[in-house]
This record gives C-alpha cells, structure tokens and sequence, in this order.
C-alpha cells in the first residue's frame, strides 16, 4: 500500500519560522485554554451533581468561567490558528501569512482578552458567559474587566481574520493565480464570518463596558445583540469543523470531491448566505418579541442545517466513492477500508455521529412552543454537548494533532491510544447527553446547583423529584469521564507542542491509507451520504414529535427558574 502524499503536513512543514511561531503561539494558548476549560467544568459537574459539596458562589464562578473559556477562548484561539494556517497553504502563491505583524497584535490582544475575562471572575458579582448587564444594576463596574475581556476578544478575532484574507487576495492581485481551490475560499468565507462576529461582538459589548466605565447611563436592546452575536459564534465553530472534516479527510485518505471543486466552493458560500440571517430563533423567550418575527424565525431555523448537511453529503459521498473503487462493497462494507486506526480517522469518524446525534436533538429547541418549556433546562447542556465536545472540540483536536508535529519537529504521542479516545468520549458523551435530556424532560433547571431545589407553590411546598437526583448522577458520571479522556489529549497535545523528545512516538504520516484512484471513483454510486440525511431527517421529525407527547405526560416543575 502507498502512502498518501500530505499537502497540509508538506505545506505546514515549508512554512518560514515566523510563521510556524505564530501559529504554535495561537495553538499552545487554545489548548492552555481547553486545559483550564477541564478544570472548570470538573468542578462545575461536581457541583451540579452532588458528587461532593460545593458553596454555591464558588460553583457559579466556575460555570461562568468554564462557558468563557470553553465556547470564546478555546474555540476562538484554535480557528483563528487554523484560518492562518489554511489561507497559507491552501492558497497558490502565498507562501506565508500576510500581515504577520497584524496577527501578531491580534494574538496579543485576544490574549490579553482572555486575561481580562477571566479575571474578572475573582470578586464581585459573578456574569455567566453571556454577560448579562441586569445582574450589574448594584454595582455596573463590577463587569468592567468582564465586558472588556470580550471586546478585546472582537477586536483579535477582526486583525487575524483581515491576515486570513489578505493572505488569499494578495497572490490574486499579484496575478499568481487566477482562483482559489476550495479551502482557500472555505478560508476566506471563514474569515468573513469570522469579521461578522466581531462586528457583532463590538456592537453587544461596547455599550455595556461604557457603562460600567460610567461613559453612559444604561443600556439598551442587550438580548437582541446577545442573540445576534451568540447565534454567528456558534455557527461560526460549526463551519470550521466541516471545513477541517474537508482538509482532513482529503489528507489522511487522498480523496477528493467527486462534486468538483466549483461545487465545494457554492457549499462554503451558502453558509455566509444561510447563518446571519437565521439568528432569530435565538429570540424566541423574548416576552415581546412579534408574532410575525416568531413565525419567520421558525421558518428561518429550518435553513440552519443546510450547508452543514450538504458539506457532509460531499464529503461521505466521495469517500464511499473511493472506497467502493478500491473494492468496497456491500451498502456499509467499503467503511472497513477507512483508517480507523488513525487518530485522526477515529475522531473525526466519530464527530460525524456525535454531531448528527446533537443535531437532531437540537431540532427540538427550534420550534418555539418546545423552545418555551425546555430553554431553561438541563435538555440545553445535555444536547449541546454532542455539538461543543463530541463534534467541535473533537474536530479541532483531530486537527492539532494532525498538524502540531509539523511545526514543532516532534511526534505523534502514542497514536495507539489516541485512536482510541473519540470511542471512550462518546460513551462519556452518551451518558451526559441521554442523562441531561431526560431531566430536561423532567424539568431540571440548568443552572440551579442545589439538589435540594423546591417549588414554593400557594397551596403546598413541592420538593424535587426523587428521579431528579438519578439523572444527575448518570450526568455526573458522564462527565468524570468526558473530562478523563479530553485531559488526556490535552496531555498529548502538551507533549508535541512541548517535548525536547523528538522520538517520543509515531509520525502520524506513517499511519495513512493507500492513495485513491479519483478518476475510478467518480464512476462509483454512493449511497450512505443521501440514506444518513434521510435518516437524521426522519429522526429530527420523529424527535421533535415525541417531545410534544412526552411534555403532555411529564409535569414540569421548574421552568424559567433555570434562567
């Protein structure tokens, strides 16, 4: 079998050293970051749980910090590094990252956004991560360093996404190239949303810290910004994921798309199309908000998923494709050709099951009526989960440890073991989801630390359900063991980014399959791609519809006393 030649990892390796600094600089803080987002959350579950006692500030202060670090730093310092970093190779011509002076103060100013955020979390009133200025009304300056945090955050994120672009346009203007491939233009997309975020970051953030500056009165119409801005960060992760799916797949196994590169490209295109616009359902709780708004962003919802599908049905399709003409056969049989023994292969496979279970469940949360009653519950955390840990965060681990070696020089810790770790997070993940889901059923608020938690009602005192404490039991362990195995990658990726040991294990190169015949496979039907889509589709449906019967039959005690 002939190993497939690598463009990302010969591509990586050619960088200049600044380069290479940059963006080991961009890497080593996300996983610093992933590493404290762990401790954060252990603590947190421990709380949420009863696995042993926690005071209550100490518990809100670690979910507050486990949201910003997780969903804003982590997610954030990793794409920022990826965007650079496929912009340069991907890109004919370009050679190196343009602007490196630019990306280097947008680095240093995400940085010290991140300083400042969590910072902002030892004394004084503690802010979830989405910053919430009525909980400041006492005492506004208490979120100074909170809300400046975030606004650092935009301004890092606009610099190196203006280096993404420039890094992309400047060999077009150069006339070295005419077009880009398609993970040059899925980066410039990228980098584009990645503008759109902060603008909207600016825009939610600014008036808030003016007005814990003393620089204005109050502030106004924070939900819709927050709304706005929460709905493209969160897409924005989303798109960086299937974008890495893309990058990795055609690395690890050689294919290519058997749609054309042009078809890729119109893919990547519809998500600036689909997300802006789509944000509206986010609203949904809002006591104010129109019908007529309710019913377009119910309409609008359903769009969400489009790009995302389509990216998966490309790249499924291709490697059945492939696979089928190397011999595969069977409807499921050309799967066994995959290299499920590389680590990347096995997390990226296993993201693909993770993100499809998390996106029927979050069909539920779309349609307005079930949006009233479970938004406020463990059902958010127990699907979002399947999205953040076991489709996103797994996705971006994948990558850096596909690419971490080829700027550091050292190796791949013990892809054995690795390749193990997606299967053992999704038995993690499986607990705390199905855990979560079921007492959001149940009624358990998401953010209520105390087991004990009652509804005073005027005829008789209610205590909680005796179900509630065995939910949260399934949930916690779930959760020791989702911390267990990603602190594990963390310790791995720590030792490639780290170790003076250049031999201290495999060359993740070595670990690739035979290269593909394209032109054979564009003769071969793929059928699992379409069949998975009719199949989540169906799940979505059918979820959705047993969700209205089970809230019928299930008494909710607790309601928007999670908020």
């Amino acid at each position: 079998m002939t190993k497939t030649k690598s463009k990302l990892i010969a591509g990586t390796r050619n960088l200049n050293p600044g380069d290479k600094n940059l963006l080991l600089a961009f890497f080593s803080i996300a996983v610093l970051a992933l590493a404290l987002g762990i401790v954060f959350a252990t603590m947190t579950a421990a709380g949420r749980t009863g696995l042993f006692g926690i005071e209550s500030a100490t518990a809100y202060r670690m979910l507050g910090l486990h949201g910003v670090t997780i969903f804003f730093y982590w997610l954030y310092f990793v794409q920022a590094g990826f965007v650079l970093l496929l912009a340069a190779v991907y890109t004919e011509g370009a050679g190196e990252v343009a602007l490196r002076p630019l990306a280097w103060l947008g680095f240093v100013t995400m940085l010290a956004g991140m300083v400042s955020s969590e910072s902002s979390y030892f004394g004084g009133t503690i802010l979830l991560y989405d910053g919430n200025p009525s909980l400041l009304i006492d005492d506004p300056s208490e979120g100074r360093f909170f809300y400046l945090g975030y606004v650092l955050l935009s301004a890092g994120l606009a610099m190196v996404a203006t280096c993404a672009i420039a890094t992309a346009v400047r060999p077009k203007f150069r006339g070295v190239i005419e077009s880009w491939t398609p993970i040059s233009f899925a980066a410039v997309a990228w980098s584009g949303l990645l503008l759109v975020a902060a603008v909207a970051g600016a825009n939610a953030f600014l008036p808030p810290l003016f007005w814990t500056l003393g620089l204005r009165e109050s502030v106004a119409g924070y939900a819709m910004s927050w709304s706005v801005l929460f709905h493209n960060m969160h897409y924005l992760p989303l798109m960086a994921t299937v974008v890495l799916w893309y990058v990795l797949m055609e690395n690890v196994t050689g294919m290519q798309s058997v749609f054309g590169p042009k078809f890729s490209k119109i893919v990547f295109a519809i998500y600036m199309i689909f997300v802006p616009p789509t944000s509206l359902y986010h609203m949904f709780l809002e006591p104010d908000l129109a019908e007529a708004v309710r019913v377009v962003g119910s309409l609008l919802s359903l769009f969400i998923a489009v790009p995302t599908i389509l990216v998966f049905v490309v790249i499924v399709a291709s490697l059945e494709s492939y696979a089928r003409a190397q011999g595969g056969r069977g409807l499921f049989g050309w799967i066994k050709l995959l290299p499920w023994r590389n680590p990347v292969m096995a997390a990226v496979g296993m993201a693909a099951v993770n993100m499809a279970l998390g996106g029927v469940f979050s069909m539920v949360l779309i349609q307005e009526r079930l949006a009233v009653l479970l938004s406020d519950t463990f059902y958010v955390p127990g699907y979002f989960h399947f999205l953040t840990v076991g489709g996103i965060s797994l996705t971006f681990i994948a990558a850096l440890i596909y690419v971490i070696p080829s700027l550091t020089g050292h190796r791949c810790w013990r892809p054995a073991v690795l390749a193990r770790l997606p299967y053992i997070l999704t038995i993690g993940l499986g607990l705390f989801g199905a855990g979560g889901i079921a007492a959001g059923y149940h009624g358990v608020p998401r953010r209520i630390f105390e087991l004990a938690y009652h509804v005073d009602d005027p005829v008789e005192h209610i205590d909680a359900p005796f179900v509630w404490g065995t939910m949260m039991g399934v949930i916690g362990a779930g959760s020791l063991l989702m911390a267990a195995v990603l602190a594990i990658y963390v310790y791995a990726l720590l030792r490639m980014l780290f170790s003076q040991n250049r031999e201290i294990g495999v060359d993740v190169a070595s670990l690739y399959v035979v290269s593909w015949s394209g032109s054979a496979a564009t003769r071969e039907r793929a059928w699992v791609g379409p069949l998975s889509i009719l199949a989540m589709v169906a799940a979505m449906y059918g979820f959705t519809a047993l969700s209205f019967e089970i809230l019928q039959r299930v008494p909710i005690l607790v309601g928007a006393a999670g908020h």
